[in-house]
């Protein structure tokens, strides 16, 4: 069964979900794996599905085209590679990367006052550190004056080296003056 990745954007409208998953359905595909969440009035959606023998990116998106023009949405659809082989831009195979099945996979929130660069000296100290961020969430909370910025997110580590890179993390959040909280992943909550 080919995959394909599904990107959509657009101003958050009741019956977005609806439109796109029947589209998707009437074409026989199945959701396997989605995100989907409204940022500053905005709806993002980004899945993994599984399409009939036969279909293609361009079959895939001209059977949105309804939905797109509708709720005026940017639909964007690209064939995925066989993840048994290679990942989908022709790297390892994902079992060979950190967090996905090997090692341990860690919870790591961070707050404080919103200013630039607090993903990227994050994101850069755990990449240092050799690990791999699975998901990742931000908001801006508390009084538009004087926002609060809140990043989750999940990261793998090989077995064994959690520990010293956790502490790179937590270095270059206090070198960004936020706050740091990191606990061990707990797959049963959601």
């Amino acid at each position: 069964m080919p995959r394909f990745a599904l990107s959509a954007l657009g101003v958050d409208r009741p019956g977005i979900v609806a439109a796109l998953s029947g589209a998707l359905a009437e074409r026989g595909c199945n959701l396997e794996d989605s995100t989907m969440t409204v940022l500053r009035g905005h709806f993002a959606v980004l899945l993994v599905l599984g399409a009939p023998e036969g279909e293609t990116a361009s079959s895939l998106e001209e059977s949105l085209a309804g939905p797109a023009a509708s709720f005026d949405l940017v639909v964007s659809v690209r064939p995925l590679a066989d993840l048994g082989t290679a990942g989908s831009f022709g790297g390892p195979p994902p079992q060979a990367v950190p967090g996905t099945g090997r090692g341990e996979t860690w919870t790591v929130s961070v707050h404080g006052a919103d200013h630039p660069g607090i993903v990227h000296g994050i994101a850069t100290a755990i990449a240092d550190a050799g690990g791999n961020i699975s998901d990742l969430s931000t908001h801006l909370v508390g009084e538009q004056s004087s926002p609060v910025y809140a990043m989750v997110m999940q990261v793998g580590f090989e077995a064994g080296a959690g520990s010293e890179a956790l502490a790179r993390v937590r270095i270059a959040a206090e070198d960004l003056g936020v706050s740091c909280h990191i606990r061990l992943h707990d797959p049963e909550v959601l």
